[in-house]
């Protein structure tokens, strides 16, 4: 029997546009139920330490205006580690994070941090927030994530989206293989990154796959569409692969 899909809408880039000129509009706490509304099983946010979108205050308005379960992503710090704990999302996604980048550039170097991320996951898993790992899809990543005992990975995407023709087939073998190894070892596995209406199907069919974490298209979509259709669609898209 083929499980489920589970649809987590990032709603990051409705704060990057309130950003953009300061005060409350738009509001992603609205976004975050008008989601829910459409369809969306979760939500997720990327407190990142600049704080160009989400900012600390929509961590705990979310927490206390929906009902469904926050995926907070995160850098691998104590500053996050600290926030994470005073507010208790439901989970947490350890992602790397860079300053200077546009957007998050590839996945966790989770096997060269292992003395750094055991401590951290550790306290979060403690505290009862699932932990998630953002990594590539590659068996030693996964390996690190057996190590360090998180109980979840979401596989950047990135490379498939980018890709096209023949280059994309292999890509989607690569994470149809890493979903697998991680099921076949007790890890729950996730995707995300560049996900669009054009290419989520073959994702979404990976049949270990258990949640899809889509942000950037779905809010772009929603300027011509608007926010419930393009969720919706989403949504439709992924149950119908399934």
């Amino acid at each position: 029997m083929t499980l489920p899909l589970r649809l987590g809408v990032n709603i990051d880039h409705v704060a990057t546009i309130r950003n953009a000129r300061g005060g409350l509009h738009p509001d992603p706490i609205r976004a975050a139920e008008i989601a829910q509304a459409a369809g969306a099983d979760g939500i997720t946010a990327h407190l990142r330490e600049d704080r160009r979108h989400i900012i600390d205050e929509d961590i705990g308005r979310l927490i206390g205006a929906i009902s469904l379960p926050l995926n907070m992503e995160m850098a691998a710090n104590e500053e996050m580690v600290a926030i994470a704990l005073r507010h208790r999302p439901h989970a947490v996604c350890i992602v790397p994070e860079r300053r200077e980048e546009v957007t998050t550039e590839g996945g966790l170097n989770a096997a060269g941090q292992h003395n750094h991320l055991k401590p951290l996951i550790t306290r979060l898993g403690e505290a009862g927030i699932r932990v998630s790992l953002f990594i590539e899809p590659d068996a030693r990543q996964i390996e690190a994530a057996i190590a360090l005992g998180a109980p979840v990975v979401e596989f950047h995407t990135g490379a498939y989206a980018h890709a096209e023709g023949e280059d994309q087939v292999k890509e989607l073998r690569r994470i149809a293989e890493a979903a697998a190894l991680a099921a076949k070892n007790g890890i729950e596995p996730h995707a995300g990154h560049g996900l669009t209406f054009d290419n989520v199907t073959p994702i979404a069919a990976i049949p270990q796959i258990a949640e899809l974490n889509i942000g950037h298209f779905l809010i772009g979509e929603a300027i011509f569409t608007g926010l419930e259709a393009s969720v919706g669609r989403m949504r439709a898209l992924m149950d119908a692969a399934r």
